[in-house]
């Protein structure tokens, strides 16, 4: 895992471009599974469009003396993502500083900057170097920006789904379209990979879908293609992102508070006394906002250490090679997959009956007394009215405020009666 993260990290990635496909080739060599896919340039997806493909080659700025001050080649984040061409441009410093992106209030940091839908061009830079750099307001820089956006190109995915004994899938999603960000970057896509090498050695119940998207336009680009298939067979799943901090575990909900995705995580953490840090839907921020959109809805949480925006090093060049750890990184990937192998587990009931059935014809209108508890037709109803199909047996038994072994017998008894089927 060292290793590919130390391959990986150095290459200037965006939305589009070389950096993005030569990434996913790199992580195709350790999962050949996966597939390489992608969008045209210029296609509608929803209320959006796929952009234009953006590759850059060199790009620095000068002083009078001809020597390089900023350098692309010694920090890609010292770019504006997607910034436009420009050719040995004059420029003052009063018009250059405009175009100069600090963090005053982290000065040894370069930030990361994007304009994906404006035509701009820019730079950025440790504040401190700033005054340093532009003492002079009367010195004229030149810039030059070896930069090309096509019409004509493409965004690039990876995709791979390990069939399962169901049709029913698991989404487990994460994204590569940041330059040289260890944690925000690569930590999901590394945990990602490694999910595929172990649970294709398993016989799982049900079906894994993996996607390395870009941010944002790859999940709204891919959900425009697939979403009635994920709606039809998607029963829950996970963003991955920032897993290679120290920080502790964070989980973002989806957007039903008792979706299977959420009760999950509540369930495993709880299980293993593990102290996580929640957050709310409305805290959202990555790909769970387009995955829980409306007439999405696939339930789909965020699974983090610390989360995206709460860590000073996040978008920063801070976040490096030292912020992320291979060890944090193999233990997140026990934790997801501990928590993937608890889904695996699940049984979700569907009632096969439209409207209330009518139990007198079942012999179940009576109370049936046990040993251990009285099953009768008020729970049988109660729980015939949770089987939607989205919900399993231990949010069932949350609902209907019965014990987890009263409503595997219920669930028992309604399938041999066939008023339920199991989600298969």
């Amino acid at each position: 895992m060292k290793k590919l993260l130390e391959e990986l990290f150095p290459i200037c990635r965006s939305i589009t471009g070389k950096g993005f496909l030569k990434s996913l080739k790199i992580i195709k060599k350790s999962s050949p599974e996966i597939k390489i896919k992608s969008f045209n340039s210029g296609k509608k997806v929803f209320d959006w469009m796929v952009p234009n493909e953006w590759n850059v080659k060199s790009a620095n700025i000068k002083n009078e003396d001809g020597k390089v001050i900023i350098d692309f080649k010694k920090h890609n984040l010292h770019l504006v993502s997607y910034s436009s061409a420009v050719k040995n441009k004059k420029i003052s410093t009063k018009d250059l500083l405009r175009r100069i992106h600090t963090l005053p209030k982290q000065p040894n940091v370069i930030p990361y900057v994007t304009s994906y839908y404006k035509k701009y061009w820019g730079f950025c830079l440790e504040h401190k170097n700033k005054k340093k750099l532009f003492k002079n307001k009367k010195e004229i820089f030149t810039v030059n920006i070896d930069s090309s956006i096509n019409s004509n190109g493409k965004m690039n995915y990876g995709e791979f789904l390990l069939k399962g004994k169901s049709k029913k899938e698991i989404l487990i999603s994460t994204y590569l379209c940041h330059p040289s960000m260890a944690n925000n970057e690569l930590s999901g896509p590394l945990v990602l990979e490694s999910l595929i090498r172990y649970f294709k050695k398993k016989n799982n119940n049900y079906s894994l879908r993996f996607l390395i998207l870009p941010e944002t336009i790859g999940s709204i680009a891919y959900l425009q293609n697939h979403y009635k298939h994920l709606k039809k067979n998607v029963i829950g799943g996970y963003v991955l992102t920032c897993l290679g901090d120290k920080g502790k575990f964070s989980y973002l909900k989806s957007k039903e508070d008792d979706s299977i995705s959420n009760s999950i995580v509540e369930r495993y953490f709880n299980r293993k006394k593990i102290l996580y840090k929640k957050y709310s839907y409305l805290k959202r921020g990555s790909d769970e906002r387009q995955y829980n959109s409306v007439n999405i809805n696939l339930q789909i949480g965020s699974l983090m250490r610390s989360k995206y925006g709460t860590f000073p090093e996040y978008h920063t060049s801070a976040d490096d090679l030292n912020f992320v750890t291979p060890g944090q990184l193999k233990k997140s990937v026990q934790i997801v997959k501990d928590i993937i192998e608890e889904f695996m587990s699940i049984k979700i009931p569907i009632t096969k009956i439209f409207c209330e059935p009518h139990l007198t014809k079942y012999g179940l209108y009576r109370s049936l007394s046990t040993k251990n508890f009285d099953l009768d037709s008020r729970n049988i109803l109660n729980f015939l009215s949770y089987c939607d199909g989205k919900k399993d047996l231990v949010i069932i038994s949350k609902k209907i405020n019965l014990k987890i072994k009263q409503v595997n017998r219920i669930f028992k008894i309604l399938k041999q009666k066939k008023i339920i089927n199991e989600i298969t």
